[in-house]
């Protein structure tokens, strides 16, 4: 009998370091730009070998695909402390998660979604905000884990931009 519990115990502790060693880690990036701050709360993938965009990647095998969830695991939270024009798109100051439509891998679309608060890959159309094109490049070599990142760019101006595998895509915003 004690054998058996500590079999089970075993085996309980090896399941759920297996099942948290596939999480990937959190990550969060913020700027302040004219005293308001906007943050991005995510999680991190890394590539480990695999293709990840354009046919055959495993973002394509998510239910949800050519929408990304810009992340992995929840989905990617999004807070600004200000009302923002986002290339044409109005977002009001409050809490989103954002997306990206990848069905082109060479030109994404930034999505503003908001449904706050689900798994990421629970996405509704009906609660976006609105679309952006991103700007896309190609990084020198390949980018291992994934990364946002908010900076301003002076004045009331920011940028967003995203990075992995082989895509850098950006999205210029002014706070108002």
């Amino acid at each position: 009998m004690i054998k058996s519990v500590l079999m089970f115990a075993a085996l309980a502790t090896v399941g759920a370091n297996f099942s948290f060693a596939q999480q990937s880690p959190k990550a969060e990036t913020t700027v302040t730009i004219a005293g308001k701050t906007l943050t991005i709360k995510y999680s991190a993938p890394s590539v480990r070998g695999r293709k990840i965009f354009g046919e055959g990647g495993r973002i394509s095998q998510d239910p949800t695909y050519p929408v990304w969830r810009a992340g992995a695991n929840s989905a990617t939270a999004f807070h600004t402390d200000a009302d923002l024009d986002i290339q044409g798109l109005h977002v009001p100051a409050g809490d989103y998660t954002l997306f990206v439509n990848v069905a082109d891998p060479d030109r994404w679309e930034l999505i503003v979604n908001k449904q706050t608060g689900q798994w990421g890959l629970a996405y509704k159309k009906d609660m976006d905000l609105g679309r952006v094109k991103m700007d896309m490049s190609k990084p020198g070599a390949l980018i291992e884990t994934y990364k946002m990142t908010l900076s301003g760019a002076g004045g009331n101006s920011g940028k967003l931009q995203l990075e992995w595998e082989n895509h850098i895509a950006s999205v210029s915003f002014t706070v108002k």
